[in-house]
């Protein structure tokens, strides 16, 4: 979705992506012309402060948010979402989607991402706090969840792959798993966790109601992990063919590391 206040600005040829969260932002600076990305940031938000006072801060300490830019992207990090077929999705009843899984209020503001070309939306709640706020500092920015972005990347590196694959995507606290065969998704969900052995049992239990054999299937892990991390490690203890998922010919294009790209996965294919 787009959000705009008015006058069209001159061409900068950057880009500006930020993800945001509430516990914290990450922001990236893309260079149009070259298609590589210039500046990356992330920064950590103080629990039981006031989001607006946090995010204003943000701005003050990183003047080059205050720059213009093309084209503003802002990314709603946040598991309130759920993922409509087309067949099934009608735009008038986008709070009952949510009503299953996720705590809704009738204020509550629902909005829905089109997730081209795999005939499904992602119906999900942005924040609007964050969203009232951004306005004031941009002219136009687009708007969309953080899971609508990493779905679709999903399902454009599964084409012309028969096999089941698990994607597990590792982020401070929760973590998302994405299964999908030949661009079609076969689940997604989201898990809150504290230590490696909640990790793993979520990916076994889910490996195990779907009836996938942890000696056979293969789960690849991106996000805020590393290899001597204890997350990614209790994995490979426990699942044959655990690896990471390979992002080197997007991470030489954006010139970025492997693991930077990993990390920012979603931030870097927005």
């Amino acid at each position: 979705m787009v959000i705009t206040n008015n006058d069209i600005t001159q061409k900068t040829y950057k880009k500006l992506s930020i993800q945001v969260s509430l516990s914290g932002l990450s922001f990236c600076v893309f260079d149009l012309l070259s298609n590589k990305v210039i500046h990356t940031k992330s920064i950590h938000f103080e629990k039981n402060k006031v989001i607006e006072e946090q995010l204003w801060r943000t701005f003050v300490d990183y003047t080059i948010l205050t720059k213009s830019f093309d084209e503003v992207m802002v990314i709603h990090d946040n598991n309130l979402n759920t993922f409509v077929p087309t067949s099934l999705f009608d735009v008038h009843f986008l709070a009952s989607y949510l009503q299953y899984n996720t705590k809704v209020f009738e204020t509550d503001f629902f909005t829905h991402d089109v997730i081209f070309p795999y005939e499904m939306n992602n119906v999900h709640v942005p924040f609007v706090n964050i969203n009232n706020f951004l306005l004031d500092q941009y002219e136009t920015f687009e708007y969309q969840n953080a899971n609508s972005i990493l779905v679709r990347q999903l399902l454009d590196l599964s084409k012309n792959k028969e096999d089941k694959q698990v994607f597990v995507h590792l982020q401070k606290e929760h973590f998302e798993i994405v299964v999908v065969k030949n661009q079609q998704l076969i689940l997604f969900n989201s898990f809150q966790y504290n230590t490696p052995e909640d990790f793993i049992y979520f990916i076994l239990f889910t490996c195990e109601q779907l009836q996938l054999n942890p000696e056979t299937i293969s789960v690849q892990i991106l996000g805020n992990c590393v290899e001597e991390d204890p997350f990614f490690k209790i994995a490979y203890q426990y699942i044959r063919n655990c690896t990471f998922l390979d992002v080197s010919n997007k991470a030489s294009i954006l010139d970025v590391s492997s693991a930077e790209l990993r990390n920012h996965f979603i931030l870097y294919h927005s």
